[in-house]
């Protein structure tokens, strides 16, 4: 996962992004709209931090240019702006949630926690690798074979292909799975339908090719070797 942070305090950039460090996550640190807009040309973040207050110009403007151009990926406005209307013109502009400054290093990032688990790339249809995803519909074929999956299997999947390549831990499964809190019941709910999801889509479920366990962290769907030649070339 890659997370630009726009913020021209140096010092305080760079405490964002070792708040925010986990395994598998890149920064962008930018001092400026200038060098966010040139590391944009090269680059597609998964989520954003954005000042308000920057040397040449303002964050607000730029998350409304964010959603103008199409990106829909979180982003957490910083303000030191703490106001009703300031609030409220950060939201309507596009953001998503905002911290306002003095903050502590640890609410940023149970605030920015929160946004990413709640964060989901919206994909309606699938057909690739012998599969046919049609989320909308729920219906699902592998190697032109109907395969029924439940509500939750459906919503397991569409999380993991949504995310392919990266790794999603258990806590985002959860809170995207059984959002209300429902799957402290029976506290191996993700397990079961992680093995019922292989068991229905993997030629071995036991040695599986698509949805991988990363131990100790969670689950990714594993980006095919065709997949990779595709987006390489």
């Amino acid at each position: 996962m890659n997370i630009l942070i726009l913020e021209d305090d140096i010092a305080l950039c760079r405490g964002i992004g070792l708040a925010l460090a986990a395994y598998d996550r890149h920064f962008f640190l930018c001092h400026s709209l200038y060098e966010a807009k040139e590391e944009m040309k090269t680059s597609r973040p998964d989520a954003y931090i954005l000042d308000i207050n920057l040397p040449d110009g303002s964050g607000l403007a730029f998350c409304a240019e964010l959603r103008a151009a199409g990106y829909t990926a979180p982003v957490l406005i910083l303000t030191a702006n703490d106001t009703e209307l300031d609030m409220v013109a950060g939201l309507e502009r596009g953001a998503d949630d905002y911290v306002t400054k003095p903050f502590s290093l640890a609410v940023l990032q149970a605030r920015m926690e929160a946004l990413l688990r709640r964060y989901v790339i919206p994909i309606a249809s699938v057909d690739t690798d012998g599969f046919l995803f049609d989320f909308e519909q729920m219906r699902f074929e592998k190697n032109g074979h109907a395969v029924e999956l439940s509500k939750t299997e459906a919503r397991l999947l569409q999380l993991l292909y949504s995310n392919k390549g990266q790794i999603l831990t258990r806590e985002q499964l959860l809170a995207h799975i059984w959002p209300d809190g429902s799957v402290y019941v029976y506290e191996n709910a993700l397990s079961v339908s992680v093995c019922r999801l292989r068991s229905k889509l993997e030629d071995k479920p036991s040695d599986p090719q698509f949805i991988k366990t990363i131990h100790g962290i969670g689950y990714k769907w594993a980006v095919s070797l065709g997949y990779m030649a595709r987006n390489y070339w």
